[in-house]
């Protein structure tokens, strides 16, 4: 009897232990299937194979909005090369944005507003680094010009957005000419 009570609470164990472990199993299925679905949507969006690149982007939690949002980083880097974001470079910017097609509440409207008020860490600026680089790479010769021209004069509108002491002398402070040279280089 004692026999019998020991072999069905050793079977209970092992089927609960293998329970435990099959449960386990499934949520890192479920958790490498999420991931994988999570980058191949970024890749459609993006337009990005690099996996490097996708995965830096996945594990700063940047989905599909924030991506698109992400384009518009060189306009964010340049307001805040002087330090501090004023609020005509603000409102350029998300005016930029909202001529991209990003409309206003939305998930990258949002994301836009946040690096206005707090400056980009530097893990973000590198994941756009590394999607600039990626993104480049598949655009030809004119897609890689129009590219650059679009960024670029719209981040020189940024710069000139928050103008020259009463509107007088240079509009595009030296820190912000530094950045647009730094971006164009990146650009290329």
């Amino acid at each position: 009897m004692v026999e019998k009570f020991l072999k069905r609470k050793g079977r209970a164990l092992e089927e609960a232990f293998f329970a435990n472990y099959n449960a386990k199993l499934l949520a890192e299925l479920k958790e490498r299937w999420s991931r994988e679905s999570r980058l191949e949507a970024l890749a459609e969006v993006s337009g990005i194979a690099d996996r490097a690149v996708l995965k830096q982007l996945n594990a700063l939690g940047l989905d599909c909005e924030a991506v698109a949002a992400l384009t518009l980083m060189p306009l964010i880097l340049v307001a805040w090369a002087d330090r501090a974001v004023s609020e005509p470079e603000r409102q350029a910017i998300l005016a930029a944005a909202e001529q991209e097609g990003v409309a206003k509440g939305q998930g990258p409207y949002l994301f836009l507003e946040i690096r206005l008020h707090a400056r980009p860490e530097k893990s973000l600026v590198d994941a756009w680094r590394a999607y600039a680089k990626a993104l480049i790479a598949t655009l030809d010769e004119s897609g890689k010009t129009a590219l650059r021209n679009k960024l670029l004069n719209q981040a020189e509108a940024v710069a000139e957005a928050a103008g020259g002491f009463l509107g007088l002398g240079n509009k595009i402070s030296k820190a912000e000419r530094a950045m647009l040279q730094e971006l164009e280089r990146e650009l290329t």
